[in-house]
């Protein structure tokens, strides 16, 4: 609790300054003495449905923890999330969380954050840094699994049927752990069988926008597609804004998996567009706030928070969508 005392001092010395600046003197760092939390969490962005939900979820149950966030949008590029990290250790934040952008180039500003004894929480996305100190722990999906999870639908799907299956894949953003390891897990399930065959895979940068745009490209450069695998569903929603201004029926002339289970993806499997969902929830925000207490309060935490979801059928999505919170 040291450097919350330090910041006592500060924002004494500062609060004159601050006014002239037009700051508010209640950020992180600002002087507070009576035990609260402040946590810099740094967004990727609001790319998405899923993503939206995501950053809703941290904020209100901040704010149900009593917790005080600081709270930066890296509209989904590395380079602001690094300058919001290091404005946190400057503004001697207790807790620093954020979902990378991409899995590579932390090493630096997390030694940074290490060195000023700010501990570092890494939700819904990972890194690949061999120095696992460098974070206390990472919250999320397993996104492997589900790739997996979309494999074996497609596998079952197929069951007994020799023809090949050409499939497109839309991609997450490129780099990023989801785009990564949802593309490795499905290869791995559908590689037992020769007759699958992704015969196109392109980055939709998770948006609905360019979802639309590279399976226009898709349809126009391939007349024989069976499946679409998407990394997320605003990229299958838009999706089906191509496959349909093409002439064609999504769910049924191409098959369609997607990932995240969000209100409009859902609406589109209980509507028979969509095939199949694997989901992966964004309401962190509880079991987050539940860490940032305990990191902050030097307790030990478990290094991998796997989250709990599953994934639905048409039918399922019917029965699911009245108590949908996202």
């Amino acid at each position: 609790m040291l450097k919350r005392i330090s910041a006592v001092v500060l924002g004494g010395l500062l609060a004159t300054a601050l006014a002239g600046c037009g700051g508010d003197g209640g950020g992180a760092g600002s002087g507070d003495d009576d035990g609260t939390i402040t946590l810099g969490f740094a967004q990727v962005g609001a790319e998405s449905g899923w993503r939206t939900a995501n950053t809703k979820s941290i904020q209100d149950s901040a704010k149900e923890a009593g917790i005080e966030l600081q709270f930066s949008d890296a509209q989904q590029k590395q380079e602001n999330q690094i300058r919001a990290i290091r404005s946190y250790i400057t503004q001697k934040v207790d807790v620093i969380a954020f979902s990378p952008v991409v899995e590579s180039g932390w090493d630096t500003v997390l030694r940074e954050a290490k060195d000023a004894n700010i501990p570092v929480i890494l939700t819904d996305r990972a890194i690949d840094s061999p120095d696992q100190t460098l974070y206390k722990t990472f919250i999320g999906s397993d996104f492997v699994l589900e790739g997996k999870k979309a494999g074996e639908w497609l596998v079952a799907e197929y069951q007994g049927t020799t023809e090949p299956v050409n499939i497109v894949e839309l991609q997450g953003t490129t780099g990023s752990a989801p785009a990564n390891d949802r593309r490795d897990g499905f290869a791995e399930v559908i590689k037992a069988d020769p007759k699958f065959k992704v015969i196109a895979s392109q980055t939709g940068e998770f948006t609905r926008a360019k979802g639309k745009e590279v399976m226009d490209a898709f349809l126009k450069a391939h007349k024989d597609i069976d499946v679409l695998y998407a990394h997320n569903d605003d990229m299958g929603l838009g999706a089906i804004e191509a496959i349909e201004g093409a002439g064609l029926k999504p769910g049924v002339d191409i098959k369609i998996i997607t990932v995240d289970a969000v209100k409009d993806g859902m609406q589109a499997l209980a509507d028979g567009k969509i095939n199949f969902i694997v989901e992966c929830s964004p309401l962190l925000g509880p079991q987050l706030m539940e860490l940032v207490k305990k990191v902050d309060a030097g307790e030990s935490v478990p290094e991998r928070v796997i989250t709990e979801e599953t994934t639905f059928t048409q039918e399922q999505a019917k029965e699911a969508l009245p108590n949908r919170q996202y």
